[in-house]
């Protein structure tokens, strides 16, 4: 191929080329199939780390007992936050 490498220099680039072609092939794969083929299922229904309150009778860590300052103090907080 070319006279002034070796053949194991050749092989080493011909081993290379065959490589970055795989890596982008598989790369253009990935990116079309994440960009162009959503199912119905995965479509975005709000935060799926926070998980659905349990309820008064969750676990008991999930709990906790606020005097009435503090709860006053929480619900002044919570005006606070802007909606939007």
């Amino acid at each position: 191929m070319f006279p002034s490498i070796t053949l194991a220099q050749e092989i080493g680039i011909a081993v290379l080329l065959v490589a970055a072609f795989v890596w982008v092939v598989g790369l253009g794969h990935i990116l079309w199939d994440g960009r162009f083929h959503h199912s119905g299922q995965d479509a975005f229904e709000g935060l799926s780390t926070i998980p659905t309150q349990r309820g008064p009778a969750g676990h008991p860590m999930e709990s906790v007992e606020l005097t009435e300052e503090e709860e006053q103090a929480f619900a002044g907080l919570v005006r606070t936050i802007p909606l939007h």
